[in-house]
């Protein structure tokens, strides 16, 4: 309960004394809450008789409900002085420790009033308001119950009661024993019917213990009453937006916002304006969120609910380090800011400064303790920093009648957020049916990973291949080194080299074909959908050969989750020589092709979910000047996510594009993939 849960309880236990004057005005100014009015009032009847205890306990009354908690409590310790054995100014004094936060003092003093007259009623809810700010809910719940007994249905006794409830409920919940903080809640709605600030904390609560519908139901007993109807449609809009509902997010939020007028509370109508502009964002309606929110800027100018809403647009449209800077004028105007402190992580991650972010989240979690998306951010963090054994096995099979059988186990080890340790093993057997030809070969490389500057990143490896064929056995280095490089706003581009053994079939390994590999990948991804990837390599070859490659992908997104995307790809192959008996190697080799995409990921999936990633693709070839030939591509993985440290999927590839493989044939994949994370957090993290 609040501290001004106890302003009517005054004239309880103030002794109405006859005096010389009538004081009754001057009650009334307290009864109504007019303490201006009070305070000047029982000033004038102190000049005149300063040493009536009625109006010096008035008064102290009337300066302390009145922002003066300091001065009221000096007075009742002159009181107090000047009548030790009055039952009336001890109550008085006991409060004004309320009135000034002195919650430890108060504990003691009130136990002392209760021990003194047990059924004293303002002693008893004093005493019980005293346990409920020291967070002591369970003994604040026993001694309001014995102030009940005091004074049956009491009002002041219930609103406490019910303050009470809510303060464990949410003790509870902050500690993530949220059948603890629900049952508390239920009991509220028991006794006190559809209490709004308790449909509210439930509400809250199934939003942060992700039972949505239960929060749905909450919001819709609240709309239930028409004064609390735009409060229930803002916290339905944010249901919807979590289950990935956007369009009826913002169908809820637009509903609330146009049922806003001049008499709607002011609360209510910040509360409803920024959940309108988050709805906008959540639909990538830029463009308005943008002219919302800058008409906002000008009524409210540095406002950190407004800069935090600049900011949440920002990031949406990537613009981070316009973000951050409204970040940090959030907490300059604000230091202890929850958006401040964990907004300013989110956009220091996507900046690349982990460290920083790391400092942020942190800072977040001093002001609010245990505070949960504060700890899940520190908690994903940790795991993306967290050592990773990925392990896969697979079979492949193809109409040339080659079969292989392979398997791999990478590491990634980071040191810090900045430096990893990277290992690879690959093992890979195949054979021929029909020539009989048998090959494998084993891949042992170490190397590492430093991100330079937060926009670039190295990743370079090195080790050797073994290879036994059928007429020679060998050893050769491989490498592998890469730059990735995000200067530029939605764009990436990774640059690199690697070297490597052509191993699809046994015929390959023993042709000891050594290819080095020069290669760039650029990725453009838009705030209107659409996104374009291309690949450029040239490949040099220790038999002479050269080869030139162009890959280029344009794209459409046409839902978020799951994501669905369509588009065309296009590949253009060519080799300086023609040696189609060893392997496919036209001099021109064209694809044209359309596919769909559907994805839910599992990085988004939440633990013990199922992901999966679906591809489907149909087009035509032309090898050579030859006739067009028409093409089709299936891929897709399926799996489940066992906890956030593990998962395993099975997946499957089968083309008849004839650049898919070194020999040119149909070829058939299917695997089985393991990835666990093998410490609970990074090894560098204490």
């Amino acid at each position: 309960m609040t501290l001004k849960s106890l302003i009517n309880i005054g004239l309880f236990f103030i002794i109405f004394s006859a005096t010389a004057q009538n004081m009754k005005e001057g009650f009334t100014y307290l009864e109504t809450g007019k303490y201006n009015k009070a305070e000047s009032f029982f000033s004038t009847v102190l000049e005149d008789y300063p040493n009536n205890k009625t109006a010096r306990l008035c008064y102290g009354r009337a300066i302390g409900l009145n922002g003066k908690p300091a001065e009221a409590n000096t007075l009742f310790t002159g009181l107090l002085a000047d009548y030790p054995n009055d039952f009336e100014v001890k109550l008085n004094y006991g409060e004004s420790l309320l009135w000034n936060s002195n919650f430890t003092d108060a504990k003691v003093y009130y136990q002392s009033l209760v021990e003194e007259d047990a059924t004293s009623f303002a002693a008893l809810l004093g005493f019980a308001n005293t346990l409920s700010n020291l967070k002591e809910y369970e003994d604040a719940l026993v001694i309001v119950n014995k102030a009940l007994d005091v004074s049956p249905g009491n009002p002041n006794a219930l609103v406490s009661k019910k303050y009470i409830y809510l303060g464990y409920a949410y003790q509870n919940q902050q500690g993530q024993n949220y059948e603890k903080a629900e049952t508390l809640l239920t009991k509220n709605l028991e006794l006190y019917g559809d209490d709004k600030d308790t449909l509210l904390n439930l509400a809250n609560l199934y939003l942060i213990w992700n039972k949505l519908d239960s929060a749905k139901i909450m919001y819709n007993r609240l709309a239930e009453q028409p004064e609390h109807k735009i409060i229930s449609l803002n916290g339905l809009a944010l249901v919807e937006h979590l289950n990935g509902k956007e369009k009826k997010a913002l169908e809820l939020s637009t509903e609330a916002f146009n049922s806003l007028n001049e008499t709607t509370d002011p609360n209510i109508t910040k509360q409803t304006t920024e959940r309108y502009a988050q709805a906008l964002i959540w639909n990538k309606k830029y463009k308005a969120a943008k002219n919302l929110i800058d008409t906002l800027i000008i009524q409210h100018p540095n406002k950190n609910w407004v800069l935090a809403l600049r900011a949440t647009l920002n990031i949406y449209k990537s613009n981070f380090k316009e973000s951050l800077v409204d970040y940090n004028q959030i907490l300059e105007n604000d230091s202890t800011s929850f958006d401040g402190n964990l907004g300013k992580a989110n956009v220091l991650k996507a900046l690349g400064q982990y460290d920083n972010a790391y400092t942020s989240a942190e800072n977040t979690l001093k002001f609010y303790d245990n505070q949960k998306d504060a700890i899940n951010f520190i908690s994903k963090l940790d795991n993306s920093f967290a050592p990773v054994l990925e392990s896969s096995v697979s079979h492949t099979f193809d109409n040339g009648d080659n079969k292989a059988f392979a398997s791999s186990n990478t590491v990634e080890y980071p040191l810090s957020t900045k430096f990893k340790l990277l290992g690879n093993y690959n093992y890979r057997t195949t054979s021929n049916t029909v020539t009989d030809i048998n090959a494998n070969s084993n891949d042992l490389s170490l190397g590492l990973g430093y991100q330079l500057i937060p926009s670039i990143t190295f990743k370079g490896t090195a080790g050797i291949t073994s290879a036994k064929a059928e007429s020679t056995d060998y050893t050769q280095l491989l490498t592998d080194i890469s730059f990735n490089i995000k200067s530029f706003k939605r764009q990436t581009l990774d640059i690199g080299y690697k070297r490597q053994i052509e191993s699809f079939n046994a015929e390959l390994l023993d042709q000891e074909l050594v290819q080095n590999n020069y290669y760039a990948n650029y990725n453009l991804s838009t705030n209107f959908n659409l996104g374009w990837f291309t690949q450029l390599m040239y490949t040099s070859q220790n038999d002479g050969n050269k080869r030139n490659l162009l890959f280029t992908s344009l794209y459409y997104n046409l839902l978020p989750k799951p994501a669905l995307k369509v588009g065309v790809n296009y590949q253009y192959i060519t080799f300086k020589e023609q040696v189609p008996t060893i392997y496919f190697s036209p001099e021109k080799f064209n694809v044209y092709e359309v596919f769909m995409n559907v994805i839910k990921n599992e990085d988004s999936a939440k633990p013990k979910t199922w992901f999966y990633n679906l591809t489907a693709a149909y087009g035509y070839q032309f090898i050579e000047d030859d006739a067009k030939q028409s093409t089709y591509r299936f891929q897709g993985a399926f799996g489940y996510k066992f906890s956030e440290r593990s998962l395993l999927n099975v997946y499957g590839t089968h083309s008849n594009i004839a650049s898919a493989t070194a020999a040119g044939f149909t070829f058939t994949e299917i695997g089985l993939r393991f990835e666990w994370q093998f410490l609970k957090k990074a090894s560098f993290r204490k």
